[in-house]
């Protein structure tokens, strides 16, 4: 986990990790899904730092209402990139499927995806994603929604810890102290969703990757940091039961089981 005296140096880790990409893939501009909340918020002051902010390129894609649109303002305004408001509402009510909450949340993320990957085209940019740690362990998104991009900056970083980061980088107070949310239906919380705060299930994951591969590491972790067996068992279960979404697709003769 990240301590106060090594902020810094996880900055710079991300930093260099997002100009070498660009680099590599010889792209100059970037493009954000800005959605108001914390993790698009630090990826948009870090894309700014490495690429200046006449290169980022900031997306609000609501669908109808516009609950988080004054905060993604406020990122964009913050950081001095160019936005653009898109509402998705018209495309996504074309499905059938609009009246299952968690089925429509999943063509949200799509349908958002789909447009920052056309408008990357455009404007020959990379898409940048906002996953942390804590979300792709625990298969905390859509896939081919928010799970595709070109690169994850901070997805080496639980959650607590970008929030620690985004402090240093003076995101705005009002966006490091909101719910985070996926946005996916009205009311959404992450953490109500997930079962327990942020806070507990950084520590469960951070506990786990120490003691895993061993017997009822569940047993473990759940001494180690004194929170109950259920809670761990809950959080683990989440990331094996999703485990799927971060492995490549199989291909016949290259089995990774």
């Amino acid at each position: 986990m990240v301590k106060d005296n090594g902020i810094d140096r996880h900055i710079e880790k991300c930093l260099y990790f997002i100009e070498n990409v660009f680099k590599y893939k010889n792209f100059k501009k970037a493009v954000v899904g800005v959605s108001g909340g914390l993790d698009s918020a630090v990826i948009t002051a870090l894309c700014v730092k490495v690429l200046g902010k006449n290169n980022v390129f900031g997306f609000m894609l609501p669908y109808g209402e516009q609950h988080d649109i004054a905060d993604s303002e406020l990122i964009c305004k913050t950081y001095g990139i160019s936005s653009e408001t898109l509402d998705i509402k018209t495309i996504v009510d074309c499905f059938p499927t609009n009246k299952d909450a968690v089925r429509l949340g999943n063509i949200k993320a799509r349908v958002r995806m789909t447009i920052l990957y056309d408008q990357s085209a455009r404007l020959n940019a990379l898409v940048v994603g906002t996953g942390n740690k804590t979300e792709l362990m625990l298969g905390y998104f859509t896939l081919h929604g928010d799970g595709a991009c070109a690169l994850e900056p901070i997805g080496h970083l639980f959650k607590t810890e970008v929030r620690a980061i985004a402090r240093k980088l003076k995101v705005p107070t009002k966006i490091i102290t909101k719910a985070p949310s996926a946005g996916l239906w009205n009311g959404q919380t992450d953490e109500e969703e997930l079962g327990c705060s942020y806070n507990i299930i950084d520590k469960i994951l951070a506990q786990y990757e120490e003691f895993r591969g061993e017997d009822h590491v569940d047993l473990y972790v759940a001494e180690k940091i004194n929170v109950p067996i259920s809670v761990v068992r809950g959080i683990l279960d989440k990331m094996v039961k999703n485990s799927f979404k971060s492995k490549p697709a199989m291909v016949l003769g290259k089995l990774q089981w």
